[in-house]
């Protein structure tokens, strides 16, 4: 099972196997075919308010992934977690996101509860 995180505007590599954006928003000034992302699980991003809460810098990352764990322990992100461990199992999946510092983002988060 492999899985990596990526920004988005980064070109595509031929080891990038499924490429699936993790944002809820679509990347400012990029086109859809430069892109090339195969899948977009909307639900399974952060929701709308914990990202603006994160964004005013009201909390720590720490707190924010407690928070984001919690959101996706609801059914339908478990189960779109569950759908990208299975693409996990037939080969690589690389997480996309605008985030510009992927290392500390939601993305880091679903890598983590991905590789266990």
């Amino acid at each position: 099972m492999s899985v990596r995180v990526r920004r988005v505007y980064e070109p595509p590599e031929p080891d990038d196997g499924v490429r699936v954006l993790v944002d809820r928003l679509w990347p400012r000034g990029l086109s859809k075919d430069a892109a090339r992302v195969d899948e977009w699980p909307k639900a399974l991003t952060p929701s709308t308010e914990l990202r603006r809460w994160y964004h005013a810098g009201e909390g720590s990352y720490e707190e924010f992934t407690r928070r984001y764990e919690a959101e996706l322990a609801a059914p339908e992100a478990a189960g779109l977690l569950d759908h990208v461990r299975e693409l996990m199992g037939k080969g690589a999946v690389t997480l996309l996101t605008a985030a510009k510092d992927p290392e500390e983002s939601h993305a880091a988060v679903l890598a983590r509860l991905l590789r266990t």
